[in-house]
């Protein structure tokens, strides 16, 4: 049977009427805005079984049983996934063309059933255990409901083997486990659960199905928040949380409302606002911009007003812009979050907020005018850098020629001027073009791992996101500097995110003297692209052994005898390739052509 386009099925789904197709074989009756009648799974009398129209959902509150249109045909009538999709097509009239993609079943099911089964067993821990106790409460003290929270699956992972244990029982492979992200082998050997000890956030794609997930430390640990790894099914750059759910609502509105975080999703979706999504405790990246951009021209931005939290909106604020969408930034009491300040004010102070949101270069001339920076020549000037980020990001035509106005109009710079300096650094490039934007970026052309272990270091004291990420992604050794080795060793250990605030304690004067100067780049990395400089530093840094080698086998072949030229060439072919299939770009093969072909040739 042919692959249905993922286009087409959330065509089908959102053609579908839920409420008719469960209907037919359950007696339905309308509660406010959503139905309720009896669950056709558990065979319970009482309406504990609801359809809830606008999210695309059913769940029920006893058994929880729940999913899409098509898990409940699936879970009803045992049809399989594209008899499913197929059944509803022809419902909804639209034709499903038989030559719509490769044939064959996906080689990713095994991780789809996994997950599922993971999530569904979370939840349990978490409704019913008594080592979900502590995360009940937790829910509890901050004002969640876990009834309303239901359709979300949020779960909890105990410590132990519990996890490990329920799923052999269920005879599910360890090695698919392994795989979907849900175990980890330990340096001796031992399979452990990735999650443990720690509320989680299932993260479903948009067809809805448990991809992976988050998971909030309970008590004492670190890092605060965890994510699945990268796997077949799981690309956390580009995923959105809750965007399964809110997409609907996203077109509706033709507006996306981006927060930071799981809580704050949680929280303003509790209050009625259904078009949130929010990145994945990262930066907003290319991917995810490009994906909100299917639903709506329009990004509010509804993060934190704090420094840290302005980063992270102005950064978004140019991915945004970078795909040609326009760009507000809502504005929170300052000490507040959405969190809270729903909490405190009710959905009316929050639509406040959100209805007076501002474009975001408004929002930078604002927060300029308030230091004062127009005043005078000096201060004049850093406003303009502050601002051009904003320019340069800025892909539409029109968007940008009335930026470039209102900028020369603040700073009484000419607009022919401020496109001079804009053309001196361009922007990225057009993501439109690029089908693939980590592997189009180029590397940084450095000779040597030096520059880009300083600029990675510097980018992992900027903020605590880049730390949890080095945690997981950069392994100590790539670090040869022993001033910069000490700090990372610091920073990586439990605790050493106060080490991003001020000098660790106990480390070497050469490394305060380097915590000092990297952490001086802090205004500068504001108006960068972080994520870009982490990902480039890190290409260079894990070719850097590699590309030893490959120098080292280039001298052999200099004073290698002719006989044996031949053999050393063609390994040395083999290991070009290596490095610019694992790390594309124009440096390496400019880098080629001038340290190494110019050697071979003069040999």
């Amino acid at each position: 049977m042919s692959m249905i386009p993922d286009e087409l099925i959330e065509q089908i789904r959102d053609s579908a009427d839920l409420v008719a197709i469960i209907g037919d074989s359950v007696a339905l009756k309308r509660t406010g805005s959503d139905y309720r009648g009896p669950c056709p799974f558990h065979g319970g009398t009482h309406r504990n079984f609801a359809v809830i129209p606008k999210k695309g959902l059913f769940y029920c509150y006893v058994c929880h049983a729940g999913g899409d249109v098509f898990s409940y045909l699936m879970k009803r009538f045992g049809m399989d996934y594209p008899t499913a999709i197929r059944d509803v097509a022809r419902r909804v009239g639209i034709v499903i063309p038989e030559t719509s993609g490769p044939t064959g079943p996906d080689p990713r099911e095994p991780l789809f059933s996994a997950l599922t089964v993971a999530q569904e067993w979370y939840t349990t821990q978490l409704l019913t255990s008594s080592e979900g106790t502590d995360a009940r409460r937790y829910l509890d003290q901050r004002e969640f409901d876990l009834e309303a929270l239901a359709p979300y699956g949020l779960g909890f992972a105990p410590r132990g083997p519990a996890f490990v244990n329920a799923m052999a029982e269920l005879g599910i492979a360890e090695a698919v486990l392994t795989e979907a992200g849900l175990l980890m082998r330990r340096e001796d050997g031992t399979i452990v659960p990735r999650f443990r000890g720690r509320l989680l956030f299932p993260i479903t794609d948009i067809r809805g199905r448990v991809v992976g997930f988050g998971g909030r430390i309970l008590g004492r640990g670190e890092p605060k928040y965890l994510n699945s790894p990268d796997t077949e099914v799981f690309h956390k750059g580009r995923l959105l949380y809750n965007l399964h759910f809110a997409k609907n609502a996203i077109r509706k509105e033709e507006t996306a409302l981006l927060v930071e975080g799981y809580f704050d999703v949680l929280r303003l979706v509790l209050a009625g606002f259904e078009h949130v999504v929010a990145p994945l405790g990262t930066s907003l990246t290319s991917d995810q911009a490009a994906i909100l951009k299917r639903y709506t021209p329009l990004a509010v931005l509804l993060y934190d007003s704090d420094p840290p939290g302005l980063r992270a909106t102005f950064r978004a604020a140019d991915e945004f812009l970078r795909h040609k969408m326009r760009v507000h930034v809502a504005t929170l009491p300052t000490g507040q979050d959405p969190d809270t300040l729903t909490r405190a004010g009710g959905k009316d102070a929050l639509q406040e907020i959100v209805a007076d949101a501002t474009d975001v270069l408004e929002r930078k001339i604002q927060l300029l005018e308030r230091k004062g920076w127009f005043d005078n020549v000096a201060h004049r000037r850093a406003a303009i850098d502050r601002l051009l980020p904003t320019l340069r990001a800025a892909a539409d035509p029109i968007e940008r020629e009335l930026y470039l106005s209102r900028v020369a109009e603040k700073s009484g710079i000419s607009k022919d001027v401020l496109t001079e300096e804009i053309s001196r650094t361009p922007a990225l490039a057009d993501p439109v073009k690029s089908q693939d934007t980590r592997e189009s970026r180029p590397v940084p052309r450095r000779r040597d791992g030096e520059a880009a272990e300083r600029a990675l270091l510097s980018v992992i004291l900027y903020d605590t996101i880049w730390l949890d990420r080095a945690r997981n992604e950069v392994p100590p050794e790539w670090f040869e500097g022993q001033p910069l080795r000490e700090l990372f060793d610091r920073l990586r250990a439990p605790g050493g995110e106060r080490g991003q605030g001020e000098v660790p304690e106990g480390v070497s004067g050469e490394a305060r003297l380097v915590w000092a100067e990297l952490k001086a780049l802090d205004p500068e990395l504001a108006e960068q692209d972080v994520d870009d400089l982490f990902v480039r530093s890190c290409q260079v840094l894990e070719a850097r052994p590699l590309f030893r080698e490959f120098e080292q086998l280039a001298s052999r072949i200099r004073s290698a005898p002719t006989e044996s030229k031949g053999a050393l060439l063609a390994e040395h072919q083999e290991r070009k390739q290596e490095l610019e299939r694992r790390f594309p770009g124009e440096w390496y093969r400019r880098h080629f052509r001038r340290r190494v072909t110019r050697r071979t040739r003069t040999s």
